[in-house]
């Protein structure tokens, strides 16, 4: 159940002109079927979100936390009285996510066509089908609220929290933002040029000069991590995440997010210093705590 999630709708005939201009990925390739990555930023390059972006009902959705869309829309909404454009939260929508590699069984069990990945988008009358690739199929459903209710009865399924997903896209290196974190990142200290989000040949944007002199004159040193440390207390929100330095402790980096199982395995999402092998890093609060890298499944654009 993904309660935390939600979306930005750009509808009007000037809608992929505007967005186009906005935002760091090609609006002009998107079709029904196509599901886009991208980020939204400030005229510094700075990320106040990171979405995927389909077309539903003759307007394109920013799927995203709704923890980040406020920023993001008062931006969109600031630039967008000059277009003709239709800019809002979506309202009356729910989204679920079905993931294993029984979902598209289930899903086929229910609808008469089902997205993967040479069409990820399929659209059923009210119903939006997004197909995601990783390590394990994931789908995630869009439709009014009843609809979905009514789904979840037919599926009979355990339903997870919105924390499972945070897992999923943690493992996966997708970012997650939220009001805290909006406006601090370019896209590349967000990986975003490792999961093709960023377009570099579709012209100006807000941010492009930045996004550009970054991936061009090598002037980044951060980028997204997925790490992971056992821990025998619950992390809370404002814990600091330390490294070593000789004798020494500092704060290592931002924790984007996390989450902990009941056992104390904790996988947390964080933006570091990427200049060869991590430091030895602990929880602040832990002194006891060991924090290892895991593996994300791409690699980082170095050029």
């Amino acid at each position: 159940e993904l309660s935390d999630f939600g979306a930005i709708s750009l509808s009007g005939e000037e809608q992929s002109k505007y967005l186009q201009g906005q935002v760091t990925c090609d609006v002009n390739s998107s079709t029904e079927q196509s599901l886009l990555v991208g980020a939204h930023c400030d005229a510094k390059g700075k990320v106040f979100s990171v979405f995927r972006l389909i077309n539903r009902s003759a307007a394109h959705l920013l799927l995203q936390p709704k923890a980040s869309i406020e920023g993001s829309l008062n931006a969109l909404k600031k630039f967008g009285v000059f277009a003709k454009v239709t800019i809002e939260e979506t309202q009356g929508l729910s989204f679920i996510a079905l993931v294993g590699e029984q979902a598209s069984v289930l899903l086929q069990g229910e609808y008469s066509q089902i997205p993967d990945s040479l069409n990820p988008v399929v659209q059923l009358g009210s119903t939006s089908l997004v197909y995601l690739c990783g390590d394990q199929p994931r789908y995630i459903i869009i439709d009014e609220q009843a609809t979905i209710a009514s789904l979840v009865k037919s599926l009979a399924l355990p339903v997870f929290s919105q924390d499972v997903w945070d897992l999923l896209e943690i493992s996966q290196g997708f970012p997650i933002l939220n009001e805290k974190t909006s406006g601090h990142y370019v896209p590349q200290m967000l990986n975003l040029q490792a999961i093709n989000g960023i377009s570099f040949t579709k012209g100006c944007y807000l941010g492009q000069e930045t996004v550009a002199r970054m991936q061009y004159l090598g002037k980044n040193k951060r980028a997204l991590f997925s790490l992971h440390v056992q821990l025998e207390q619950a992390l809370q929100v404002d814990d600091v995440l330390e490294k070593q330095l000789g004798d020494n402790w500092r704060k290592a980096g931002d924790i984007l997010a996390y989450y902990q199982a009941d056992d104390g395995n904790c996988y947390l999402q964080t933006v570091l210093v990427n200049d060869g092998e991590l430091p030895s890093m602990r929880i602040a609060a832990q002194t006891d705590s060991v924090v290892t890298k895991q593996a994300l499944p791409y690699t980082l654009d170095t050029e």
